[in-house]
């Protein structure tokens, strides 16, 4: 089925090149519904209004789910707002509450997940995984992309969640790979064509 794949490859195959009115008003909806939440949140900033821009589609949940949590406070093996979080404890708690995916508890073993796609650092999409090397071994540290080549993740102790920027030299040199969950891509795929 050649013209399946073609469609696959390319959301916009075979579909008129005008989003329908269904889809533009759900994407204004969602850009406004992230436009408020950023507001409440006090981070109508640069980065902020960049991510805003880019969350139109499935993964914003995720993405807005996770900023829920700026400003909780790392913990060491935590997984919870009241209790903090570690890296891995953050990425876990944010996939299961806001898509109902559980993943594994370590850094490592998300990036090892079976079902999970590998991504290159030029495809991020919002809600992709990103990995880094911060332990000197692979895959020891975990957030997750929110769009503009910007990150949310718990750092270390003494640190809240926060959103970074992956250009920083410091993330730059230690970046590892990126992990995309693939019902994410499929229905990010099915809304471009409707």
């Amino acid at each position: 089925m050649p013209a399946t794949s073609a469609n696959a490859a390319n959301p916009s195959a075979g579909t008129s090149a005008s989003p329908t009115r269904s889809a533009t008003a759900k994407d204004e909806a969602t850009n406004d519904a992230v436009a408020r939440f950023l507001a409440d949140k006090g981070l109508l900033g640069s980065v902020a209004l960049q991510v805003r821009d880019k969350a139109a589609d499935l993964a914003s949940d995720l993405v807005i789910s996770a900023m829920d949590f700026l400003g909780v406070r790392y913990k060491s093996g935590g997984q919870s707002r009241d209790g903090g979080f570690d890296c891995s404890g953050f990425t876990r708690h944010v996939f299961e509450r806001s898509i109902g995916m559980i993943l594994p508890r370590r850094a490592s073993e998300q990036a090892n997940m079976p079902g999970l796609m590998q991504v290159s650092e030029n495809e991020l999409k919002p809600g992709d995984l990103v990995f880094f090397n911060t332990l000197r071994h692979t895959f020891s540290h975990v957030g997750i992309y929110v769009g503009d080549n910007k990150f949310i993740h718990s750092p270390r102790a003494g640190g809240q969640v926060r959103i970074e920027d992956m250009g920083q030299s410091y993330w730059q040199k230690r970046f590892d790979g990126a992990r995309r969950v693939p019902r994410l891509s499929k229905q990010q795929a099915e809304l471009a064509q409707h």
